[in-house]
């Protein structure tokens, strides 16, 4: 260890070395996620540029060599010299961090760029990185490409050919391709297709009348040359459509209000079903904000005030009548909120919450105004009765459960009851270091409870199908045995009562056949933590174990396969005198096995839940769990690719 701590010991990181240094820092991760965040900063710049009026169209490329192309029609980067750094505001972008034209209100009036540092960090991690723009009858090139020194050290970002004009153009805008560094992200991560079209349609719904194209050229996934389009003049009311599509809607149309002030701008569509769960998603300059904010808590102030108030005028709440509560008007609501607004204060690093105190009352303004207009036409007013006779629904079953105490009760007393006496507790009294199995069957059940550590892993067995909670309301929940073994398990509530910092166990690990009924009950597991415990999947504390298919042996060696694909490879290691045991069920493995594949920490694979995009969650949820067979038969058609490689294995870790 030095004795000594001087000038000469401070590291000064020059240009973008910093970012080559802690990735982490500017992209979350250096995983599959952090490598798709570096395609988001070039994006989210193209959509800046045509959420503000300038330009109609971008187009997404993923090419061959795993690099990735994003072209606009915007204004195009600036060329000119910058007045203070003397070099080109294209170098500046592309080489400084903190550098932009997002800073203030003169070119961009909202951006979901805020700090001016996209650009810069993906040119850093990345191997190379070529920027084309197309600006006042003018092409312009520049490269750039992270090359390792005489010293062995990488230098980011660094400068191959300067900025030149390379001839004339009719077109504007700015083309931007570069290649994910390998030294960062590793040789094996890849753009994913289905995660990119999932955020670039969202991009469209949120920007109506735009035109987003996404084109795959690899020989992977689609086999060659593939295109999608995305464009909606319906905006966020297209977007309404799209999330109620596999439910039962009260009617046609969503209720569509569009307005601005001084300091915002706000788009709304929302449409009610007859389902009994809220769905609503917020949106600020086109960043979704799953944990809401002072945009939300503006809306539900207008739902709730102009409902009641039109409720009273059409004579649809008596005199002698309480209103309703907001609970009440949310009873089956799907909403689509999008902001758009300058000076925006998330709070955290991960930009999930609005913070600004001041938009609450600009939205519950705008909305209040807009949704009065509209239920003052006498053409509206049967949306509003239906309306009104949802939320009448919703609140004679809320008042009759008050009145008995019953919900209340069980919510409440829950965890006293005498439901865990199948859960096989562990003796750990350190919840983030716990782990609960909730295994399919009791034969599973007994087995995982002979194989498990009981230092740290509780089992609780289940002897049927737990209820499918999409469309119950909570007292239907909470009248199923098995969902309240679960709550009373996990000890952490649920709906709004949920308190993350109750949980009992930091990992909860659904371990369920390899099969179709396994494949049914993780479903109707992880609905019914989406719909009641949302916060333990967005919190990561949701996972699936992944038992074994087969297990090939000799009298030498064995080899456990987890998918069909890989059966053959496994064949083949062993060689001569194979055998195969096929594995139907948990039931099936003794204590050894189970333990050795499926739960033991260093030899396991566990596949980690999340929500990364929670709208396509909810249509997902809503089409495989709901009751519209029709739409679930063609997002089968449309999706299942029947000959890809088994799902557990390409998203095994």
């Amino acid at each position: 260890m030095a004795s000594s701590y001087n000038a000469k010991d401070i590291v000064v990181l020059e240009g973008l070395d910093a970012v080559r240094l802690r990735p982490g820092m500017y992209i979350g991760t250096t995983g599959v996620k952090g490598l798709h965040h570096l395609l988001w900063e070039i994006v989210d710049n193209s959509i800046d540029e045509i959420s503000n009026g300038y330009g109609k169209k971008i187009t997404v490329t993923l090419h061959k060599d795993k690099s990735v192309t994003v072209e606009d029609d915007g204004r195009g980067v600036p060329v000119d010299i910058h007045p203070v750094k003397k070099v080109s505001a294209v170098e500046l972008v592309f080489t400084q961090l903190h550098a932009g034209g997002k800073f203030d209100n003169a070119n961009y009036n909202f951006s979901g760029g805020l700090h001016g540092v996209g650009a810069s960090v993906v040119n850093a991690l990345s191997e190379w990185l070529d920027v084309n723009i197309f600006k006042d009858g003018k092409q312009y090139e520049m490269k750039f490409a992270s090359i390792k020194k005489d010293n062995g050290k990488i230098q980011s970002g660094a400068i191959i050919s300067p900025l030149k004009m390379i001839g004339p153009t009719d077109r504007t805008g700015t083309t931007v391709r570069f290649k994910p560094d390998p030294r960062v992200f590793g040789a094996d991560e890849t753009f994913e297709w289905d995660t990119i079209s999932k955020r670039l349609k969202e991009l469209a719904f949120l920007n109506k009348g735009i035109e987003i194209a996404l084109i795959d050229e690899r020989e992977t996934e689609h086999k060659g040359y593939y295109k999608r389009v995305y464009k909606f003049e319906g905006g966020v009311r297209d977007f309404c459509l799209y999330l109620n599509e596999a439910k039962t809607k009260l009617f046609e149309l969503p209720i569509y209000v569009e307005g601005k002030s001084d300091r915002c701008e706000v788009y709304m569509a929302l449409q009610y079903t007859d389902s009994f769960s809220e769905s609503v998603f917020s949106y600020v300059n086109n960043i979704p904000t799953p944990e809401g904010g002072t945009h939300e808590t503006g809306l539900r102030s207008a739902l709730t005030r102009v409902f009641n108030d039109f409720a009273r005028k059409y004579a649809l709440l008596k005199d002698k009548e309480d209103n309703f509560i907001g609970d009440d008007f949310r009873e089956g609501l799907t909403c689509v909120l999008s902001v758009k607004m300058n000076n925006v204060q998330f709070e955290g690093q991960t930009k999930t919450k609005l913070g600004n105190p001041e938009i609450k009352s600009e939205v519950e303004g705008i909305l209040t105004q807009k949704l009065t207009d509209f239920f003052a036409r006498k053409e509206n007013k049967k949306v509003f009765e239906e309306i009104i006779k949802k939320a009448r629904l919703a609140s004679n079953a809320r008042i009759a459960a008050k009145k008995a105490k019953e919900l209340t009760r069980q919510k409440n007393s829950v965890e006293s009851l005498n439901l865990v006496g199948k859960l096989s507790a562990c003796s750990g009294r350190k919840p983030e270091l716990n782990e609960l199995f909730i295994v399919e069957g009791d034969s599973a059940g007994g087995t995982a409870k002979q194989a498990r550590d009981r230092s740290f892993q509780a089992i609780l067995p289940l002897r049927g199908k737990p209820l499918n909670a999409e469309k119950k309301r909570l007292a239907q929940v909470l009248a199923n045995e098995e969902i309240r073994t679960i709550i009373s398990a996990l000890g952490a509530g649920l709906g709004d009562s949920f308190n993350i910092q109750n949980l009992k166990y930091y990992k909860v690990i659904i371990l369920a056949d390899a099969d179709q009924d396994g494949a049914h009950i993780r479903s109707i597991l992880l609905t019914f933590f989406y719909r009641y415990m949302k916060d333990l999947i967005s919190s990561g504390h949701v996972y699936i174990g992944m038992p074994p298919l087969y297990k090939v042996y000799n009298a030498k060696k064995e080899i456990y396969v987890y998918s069909d694909a890989t059966l053959q490879d496994a064949i083949d290691k062993i060689g001569k005198g194979y055998m195969i045991q096929r594995y139907k069920g948990l039931g099936e493995m003794n204590s050894d096995q189970l333990w050795e594949t499926t739960m033991a920490p260093k030899t396991r694979s566990l596949m980690q839940v999340n929500i990364y995009d929670g709208a396509e969650a909810e249509k997902l949820i809503s089409t495989w769990m709901g009751d519209d067979v029709e739409v679930r038969r063609n997002h089968i058609f449309e999706n299942a690719q029947f000959n890809k490689e088994d799902t557990f294995i390409k998203y095994r870790k």
